[in-house]
């Protein structure tokens, strides 16, 4: 598939490990690290710059997550009446759907620009859009409701995810499906030690200019506290090539992606961006000049539970003796 600035490069990876969080010194109850009126505010400008255009053409990586899920969608052998597109944009996985997967796509999100970005016309499927707080999603949906819930590269702006696992599952069917992606912790691990060192030898410490992200071996076991069976987990890359940190920051700004930490700094001084600059081309540089970015991707797929689904026998039930069959 072709970027518009790259070529992705797509592996499975082991599990990886965390980077840093930030906690509100004034917050009740869930701790609260991202503003989210803030990442409200940044999606709708990125829709509305060049009415919408600047939006559409760094669509690349949701798009390619999407396509990725979908493969996975398309194992599950089984159609669903409706797909619920939790955090869903524009659209990108719903445009994906068709009548052979499933009847009618419910997609939600905060942003009621980005929601409504793209026509019906673009849809193959019958599209209803909610404009909702994905946070509060059982104020939206009633319990048991729901046969598959979905979610493409929203999770990881939620302020409280096992608490939104929980409600995914409360949202769902006996037996309902949740398929799931969201960046992990590796994800633009060349921006942020760019910006660490640069700020480090320029203003003598650093500051959070990268969203935290969950660490990929955490994911299993809040899926498992939220009360899902049948777990899988699993880590893919996208790996994307940029003239230089400047297009990579800018189309980071027209997907919405900017940083959203509460207590963020406003401002960068343009040393300090232009010795970043100099440090991400110098330690990661490509041969041909570009940089690259990396995108890692945990794919999560978790089902709630029903007295229909296969069960684990009994510890010692088995008939076979191992050693036998070695």
């Amino acid at each position: 598939m072709h970027f518009p600035r790259a070529l992705y490069i797509a592996r499975r990876l082991p599990l990886q490990t965390r980077c840093f969080a930030s906690v509100s010194p004034n917050a009740v109850g869930p701790y609260q690290i991202f503003d989210r009126n803030a990442k409200i505010s940044q999606k709708n400008r990125a829709v509305t710059k060049k009415d919408g255009q600047s939006s559409r053409t760094v669509d690349y990586v949701r798009d390619e997550v999407a396509d990725r899920m979908m493969e996975r969608l398309e194992d599950i052998k089984r159609k669903f009446a409706t797909i619920v597109d939790l955090g869903s944009g524009s659209g990108h996985f719903t445009r994906l759907l068709d009548s052979e997967t499933t009847k009618k796509s419910i997609m939600i999100d905060s942003s009621e620009k980005a929601l409504y970005r793209d026509p019906c016309s673009e849809f193959e499927v019958q599209v209803e859009r909610i404009h909702a707080d994905e946070e509060n999603l059982l104020r939206t949906l009633e319990p048991n409701s729901q046969e598959a819930i979905v979610s493409c590269l929203s999770l990881h702006w939620i302020n409280d995810l096992p608490g939104i696992l929980v409600q995914i599952k409360e949202a769902l069917k006996p037996d309902g499906l949740f398929l799931g992606a969201m960046f992990g912790g590796e994800t633009l691990f060349e921006l942020r030690t760019s910006l660490q060192l640069a700020e480090i030898d320029r203003e003598g410490g650093i500051s959070p200019h990268v969203s935290p992200m969950t660490e990929t071996q955490d994911v299993s076991n809040l899926l498992g506290r939220a009360g899902f069976t049948l777990l899988t987990v699993d880590v893919d890359e996208v790996k994307v090539a940029y003239p230089s940190m400047w297009e990579l920051m800018e189309d980071l700004r027209d997907m919405g992606e900017s940083n959203a930490i509460l207590g963020r700094r406003h401002f960068i001084h343009r040393d300090t961006l232009a010795a970043a600059s100099a440090i991400y081309k110098e330690l990661h540089g490509n041969e041909d000049g570009t940089i690259p970015a990396t995108f890692q991707v945990i794919f999560m797929i978790g089902w709630k539970p029903a007295p229909s689904q296969p069960k684990p026998l009994e510890r010692g039930s088995g008939k076979t003796n191992l050693k036998e069959v070695l």
